[in-house]
Parts: structure tokens; C-alpha cells; sequence
């Protein structure tokens, strides 16, 4: 869409939207839908709590800690105490991948395995410590794991069941594995980014620091939010190695123990995903010294922009000088490929309503195919997500969110190794290079875009009635829903069946995908069930009963 062109007034379906809901719920959403003006300081209420009878699409504490963080470790056993439901339901559903290991295909790799202690009605009335103890032996007995994690479910912390007693009781007796456990019951916080806190805390206590073997690496660092969704992490591993970069350990994606217990080794931590895992890496950096800096390897030119910026952190030619010839032989390739699908994809619109870093980070590479992102939101975003961390200082904590343990971190005396003076950090700031910041979304949105947090169901009819976007990326709680008004859905959750789209190849996998989508004239053949309106179409019929 050319610069000159205005986006379409979003105060008006804004307006449409709260006029259906009660008063006192319309005030609320209200300061959750802003349009955007960038000339001016806008708050955007978020990480408070669903409103009753509005269908979200947040996951819960229970969702973000195990599923999120922990589920793409291959390694570990993540061993789930509480009803079967619950563990089947994070099972497998985000397509995260891994390498084998050193084991080999057939070694220590549990990601295809689901663990429950499969909690039933006498365990819920006479307890479930015992129940959760056989599980965690046999478990020990059968795959001899490094890490066995325990994970908490709703009734678990409504019976009052001690994972963390049994844990250390069991970590105790084996010796040779580490077994820790995590409070994350699905209703703690708003959503489920309660349980990227509770599960990073976690980490940080009982892994994190265990191994202080040295890396062999001239240019060693970590790579913090990043999932492998797809295979995005091994796009990543490709191109670090190209440029001559180590990663220790990846948070999460294609990640084991031995690479979390080492991760403290590292000399810069880049984060990804902003609010899944910024509170390791700022603990990291109390700590150990290493600073961070947030990075974007969606999109050809973030990609570039994001190695460079490493390169700058080293302040090496060496490095510098081989960076410059990756970029140089990978981004025209992906410059190529944009220029390809421009005469489908330019002047098209997207929406996108997802979780952690996806719908800011994917803005960036539909604007490299000529599209607008003319609405977008997260499910489990605070404040600084939107706004930027410079609001960090005004946001209250509200009782929500005392209720997740807050760690008090320390500079560890041995291990405490700042790897820049403060003399050659501010130095590499006056130059651009910005650490421990993060500006927001919103700052990279177009005026007159609309910024949606928590999206209902309602709400998102309403905008592609009024958008009448060419794609909308969500969920799959979304996905049938919308594609039966029409609209292509592309999940960024999990990318459907496709991927990678990290790097200089997954940029260019995003655009043939995204250009067959919006190439295919079957979504404007469809019409929904409950739109016909023939005689003799069925109907469901009811009446009020005094």
C-alpha cells in the first residue's frame, strides 16, 4: 500500500463493537482498543483479566509454563501432575522440533512423549503426592533422564499438593537427576504469560548456572525466545554458524538441559520473544554480568539488521567483515523473492491477532511484500509489549500478578563477569546499538491502525466485516471460523504445516505460502452455514421460557 494512502477510520467499527457490549464492559474494552497516533503517548490497557462470556483465545498459566517454554526442550521429562486432559491438550500442538542429539535418533528425545500422572477422584479427595512419586520413579527408572519437571494443574493447587517437597525429595534420592517442580495451575495470573514467569523463575533456580564449563567459541551467545516452531531454529543455527557465532543455548527451540546449564557461559543474550523470556535475561544479567538486546530474525532485512547489530556488540573486523558476507550472499536471494510475489501481495491487507513477538515481528515481513497490517494485538501482552519498556516505571501490579513469586537476584561473587565496562556500553549506545530496551509495537504500526488486546471472537467478526482484510493470522481456535467468512487464515502459532520462517529462508518460505494463499479465489466462493438464507436451509429455533 503506498505511504500516501490512509487506512480507513477505525473509531468507527470501534464505536460499532462497544455499542453491543453493557456500559460499564464497554469502558473497559475501550482502553484495550486505540487507535493508533504515534505523535502522541497512548496507554494500552492489557494483562488484566478476561471479561466473563467474552471467548478469548488466551491459554492459560499452566499453557505458557509447560507448553511454551519447557515443551521444546528434548531432554527433559516434563511429567504433568494433574488429569489426563490437561497433559494431552499440551501435547504436540505447536510443532516445535529438535535434532536428535548426541544419543542419536533413538536417544534422549521425549518431546514425543506425553507424561501425566493421570490424576483421578480418589486422588483428588485423599491427595496426590504418593500417586506423583510413582510417576516420577518410573519415569527415572525407564528413560534415565537428566531433568525430570513437574507441572502443576488446576486441582493440584486446589488440593494443596507440595510438587516442590516431592521434587526435592526425589532429586534427592536419585542423585544423577535433577527434578524441580512448577506452580503453574491454569488459573494463576490473566493468561498464560503468567506461566512464562513462573517458568523462567524456575529455570533460573534450578538450572541455569549448574555447569561452568567454558565455551570453546570466539563469539559465544544465547538465543532467547525463540521456539523452532517449524524448524526456525535450525534456519538460525545455519546462518549463526555461517558468520562464525556460537550458540550455547536456545530458549527453547532445539534446546537440551546441558545447553540451559551452560547458558550463563555466554557473552550477550538476543531476545526474541520479548515477554515469554525477558525476565531470565534480565536476571541473567544481574547475575552473571551479560547484557542483552532485543533482535528480529523475521524478515530478510531484520534479519540483516540483527547480525549486524552483533557484530557491533563485538566490535571485531573479523566478525563484522564475515557477517557483511552472509548478508551479502543470502539477501538478495530473499529481495528476489519479495519482487516475485509483489504482483499478488502489494497493496493487500493483514490482520493479526497472536501471541508473543508474532504479531509485531510479522509486520515487518508483510511490509516487504507491499502489504499493511491495518489491526493487531496479543493475547498475553502487558503494557510494555505495546508501548515500549520506558512504561515499565508506571505499570501497578495488581494482585494477579503478586501472585507470581518474584525472585530476588543477586550479583552471583564468583560468577559475577560483566562482559563491557559501563564506559563501552554507553559507548556502543551513542552509536545506536540499545540494550535492556524494547520500543513497543505500536512504534512500528502505521497511524490509523487499530491495536486490539485480547480480541474476542465478537470483535474480530466485526473488524474483517469492516476491513475485509486479504489475511488474517491467529489461531486455531480462529482459524475455521474465519476462513468460513471468506478470509484465508494463516496460523502463526504453530505455521499451519509449513516453516521455517526465521532467516533468510524462512522469509522467503513465508512469501510463497502467504502468495498461494492470497492467489487462490476459493475463500470468496465460500459462504459460511449460518449465512444462506433459503426456506428450506435448517435453522435452530428458540424461545424465551418465563
Amino acid at each position: 500500500m503506498s505511504e500516501d494512502k490512509k487506512l480507513p477510520d477505525p473509531s468507527i467499527i470501534k464505536e460499532e463493537i462497544l455499542a453491543k457490549y453493557p456500559p460499564k464492559i464497554a469502558r473497559k474494552r475501550a482502553k484495550s482498543m486505540v487507535v493508533v497516533d504515534k505523535s502522541m503517548d497512548q496507554e494500552v490497557q492489557s494483562n488484566v483479566r478476561t471479561i466473563p462470556g467474552i471467548i478469548t483465545q488466551r491459554g492459560c498459566c499452566y499453557a505458557g509454563c509447560k507448553g511454551v517454554v519447557l515443551g521444546p526442550t528434548r531432554d527433559i521429562i516434563n511429567l504433568v501432575h494433574g488429569p489426563i486432559g490437561c497433559s494431552f491438550y499440551a501435547w504436540l500442538t505447536r510443532r516445535n522440533q529438535t535434532d536428535p542429539g548426541e544419543a542419536g535418533p533413538d536417544g534422549e528425545n521425549f518431546i514425543n512423549y506425553c507424561f501425566s500422572t493421570d490424576m483421578q477422584d480418589s486422588n483428588i479427595v485423599f491427595g496426590g503426592e504418593k500417586k506423583l512419586k510413582q510417576a516420577i520413579q518410573e519415569a527415572y527408572d525407564i528413560f534415565k533422564p537428566k531433568a525430570i519437571g513437574v507441572f502443576s494443574t488446576c486441582p493440584v493447587g486446589l488440593i494443596g499438593d507440595d510438587v516442590h517437597a516431592v521434587s526435592r525429595e526425589m532429586k534427592e534420592k536419585f542423585g544423577d537427576c535433577n527434578v524441580f517442580g512448577f506452580s503453574c495451575e491454569g488459573y494463576k495470573g490473566v493468561s498464560q504469560s503468567a506461566g512464562h514467569h513462573i517458568a523462567n523463575n524456575q529455570l533460573f533456580k534450578h538450572v541455569i548456572g549448574r555447569d561452568n564449563t567454558q565455551p570453546e567459541g570466539k563469539y559465544n551467545i544465547n538465543l532467547l525466545g525463540e521456539y523452532n516452531i517449524g524448524g526456525d531454529a535450525f534456519e538460525l543455527d545455519r546462518i549463526f554458524e555461517l558468520c562464525g557465532i556460537n550458540v550455547i543455548s536456545t530458549f527453547s527451540g532445539n534446546s537440551n538441559v546441558t545447553g540451559f546449564e551452560r547458558s550463563h557461559t555466554a557473552d550477550l543474550n538476543l531476545v526474541m520473544c520479548h515477554r515469554s523470556i525477558n525476565y531470565v535475561a534480565e536476571m541473567m544479567e544481574t547475575k552473571y554480568g551479560i547484557p542483552w538486546f532485543k533482535v528480529n530474525f523475521i524478515g530478510g532485512d531484520a534479519t540483516a539488521k540483527s547480525l549486524r547489530r552483533i557484530g557491533e556488540y563485538y566490535e571485531d573486523p573479523e566478525l563484522i567483515a564475515r557477517i557483511e558476507e552472509v548478508i551479502t550472499a543470502e539477501l538478495p536471494s530473499v529481495k528476489q523473492a519479495a519482487k516475485d510475489v509483489l504482483k499478488t501481495t502489494d497493496g493487500k491487507l493483514a490482520m493479526m491477532f497472536v501471541g508473543g513477538s508474532r504479531a509485531h515481528h510479522y509486520q515487518e515481513l508483510f511490509a516487504e511484500m507491499g502489504m499493511t497490517t491495518v489491526s493487531a494485538g496479543y493475547e498475553f501482552a502487558h503494557r510494555d509489549d505495546y508501548e515500549g519498556r520506558k512504561v515499565l516505571p508506571t505499570i501497578k501490579v495488581d494482585a494477579d500478578s503478586r501472585n507470581i513469586e518474584e525472585l530476588k537476584i543477586e550479583a552471583d561473587p564468583e560468577l559475577y563477569n560483566p562482559r563491557k565496562t559501563k564506559v563501552e556500553l554507553e559507548d556502543l549506545e551513542k552509536n545506536g546499538l540499545e540494550f535492556s530496551e524494547y520500543k513497543g509495537m505500536k512504534n512500528d504500526m502505521a497511524d490509523q491502525s487499530l491495536i486490539v488486546d485480547d480480541i474476542s471472537h465478537w470483535e474480530a467478526d466485526k473488524l474483517i466485516e469492516y476491513y475485509k482484510p486479504d489475511i488474517f493470522c491467529a489461531g486455531i481456535k480462529e482459524k475455521y471460523v474465519v476462513q468460513k467468512m471468506g478470509i484465508p487464515l494463516k496460523q502463526l502459532h504453530s505455521y499451519d504445516y509449513g516453516g521455517p520462517y526465521a532467516g533468510f529462508e524462512g522469509a522467503k518460505n513465508f512469501y510463497t505460502d502467504i502468495e498461494r494463499m492470497l492467489s487462490t479465489s476459493i475463500w470468496k466462493k465460500l459462504k459460511a452455514p449460518w449465512l444462506e438464507t433459503g426456506a428450506s436451509d435448517p435453522c435452530i429455533c428458540a424461545e424465551y421460557v418465563a
